[in-house]
């Protein structure tokens, strides 16, 4: 019998449809989800929530039932997993980096190695940029024992996409629960400036700009002014942060009308909100974290410098499916994850 998951729960948005995917898969179960985004201003599935199905559905040899664009339903059959080289289209510049996050549960899982591409968008509002899963969610999954090289080989922008990223990975059975409970001196902050088929100024103004609001507050970081390959045209300011115990990420993406300065601005405040707090992670990779956290033994915990309605929500859609119990404490920001089987 399928599991029942509504998608109106919480937030309402497409991070139920994608954590009940990958754990529908990982566990071979049956799920049926309805109101998909329900929390939206439109509803249903968008090109990406697509892909992101077409793609578990080749990997899994699932039954589908409701995979087209603006379906509120959705029937998903896992029957098997079937790690090996995998290309993804997604056809517009939806998010490759949602797409692969909803991928990797499942194919480290599997009995082999696995290489995936997927094409679409690279550096996109409302998801995890390249630079922030391989800078930032990458290395925390390393220390749970996960290892995976991902590459990039075409940047894709709003409205265009295009972008291409490759990934490699090998299985990993058995996690090592994280425990980040204080983040320690800082020990490198990389700041990277990035533009595409555009004048290059506009990307020295995003730079010196972050470095003058950064050197204000006494940080050096290391710099990097890219001219990336695409097809579209865009800018962006990365700012990547290590600390002995703890990473944090915080992206600005250019658009039409906003000035280079404030691209810089936008990047460089989070930052700054961030560091004020004594938080080992930032709020997003907290809300990417979860289901892994879940997955490992022992009671992996961590601190977050902010919960959100993402987190909550992700943190209920897991708890259908798998015997865990997260303790949310929103005072400190602490996440636990008790396990039950």
């Amino acid at each position: 019998m399928a599991l029942q998951i509504d998608g109106r729960h919480g937030e309402g948005g497409g991070q139920i449809l994608r954590t009940a995917l990958s754990l529908a898969s990982l566990l071979q179960r049956p799920v049926e989800i309805t109101h998909i985004r329900g929390g939206r201003k439109t509803p249903g599935l968008r090109p990406q929530h697509l892909m992101g199905i077409k793609a578990l559905a080749a990997i899994t040899a699932a039954r589908v039932e409701g995979g087209e664009v603006g379906s509120q339903r959705l029937y998903f059959e896992p029957r098997d997993l079937r790690p090996g080289d995998y290309t993804f289209d997604i056809g517009t510049a939806g998010s490759t980096g949602l797409v692969f996050q909803t991928l990797l549960p499942v194919l480290l899982r599997g009995k082999g190695p696995s290489k995936i591409k997927i094409i679409g968008g690279t550096h996109v509002a409302w998801s995890p940029c390249f630079h922030y899963l391989k800078e930032i969610f990458l290395p925390a999954l390393q220390v749970m024992g996960i290892t995976v090289s991902l590459g990039i080989e075409r940047w894709g922008w709003y409205p265009k996409g295009g972008g291409k990223i490759t990934a490699s990975l090998t299985p990993a059975h058995k996690l090592i629960p994280l425990e980040l409970l204080e983040r320690g001196k800082l020990c490198k902050l990389s700041l990277l400036s990035a533009l595409s088929n555009l004048p290059r100024k506009i990307g020295k103004r995003q730079m010196d700009q972050a470095v003058k609001r950064l050197r204000k507050k006494d940080y050096l970081p290391e710099r990097e002014l890219i001219q990336a390959p695409s097809y579209g045209q865009g800018t962006l300011v990365f700012i990547g942060s290590v600390f002995e115990k703890g990473l944090a990420g915080f992206t600005s993406l250019g658009e039409r009308g906003k000035p280079a300065e404030q691209v810089a601005n936008d990047a460089c405040n989070e930052f700054f909100k961030f560091i004020q707090t004594e938080a080992p992670i930032d709020a997003h990779l907290a809300d990417q974290l979860l289901l892994y956290m879940a997955l490992a033994s022992g009671k992996p915990t961590f601190i977050t410098n902010r919960i959100t309605p993402h987190l909550r929500t992700n943190a209920w859609v897991i708890e259908q499916f798998l015997p865990v119990k997260f303790d949310i404490d929103e005072a400190i920001g602490r996440v636990s994850a008790e396990t039950f089987a």
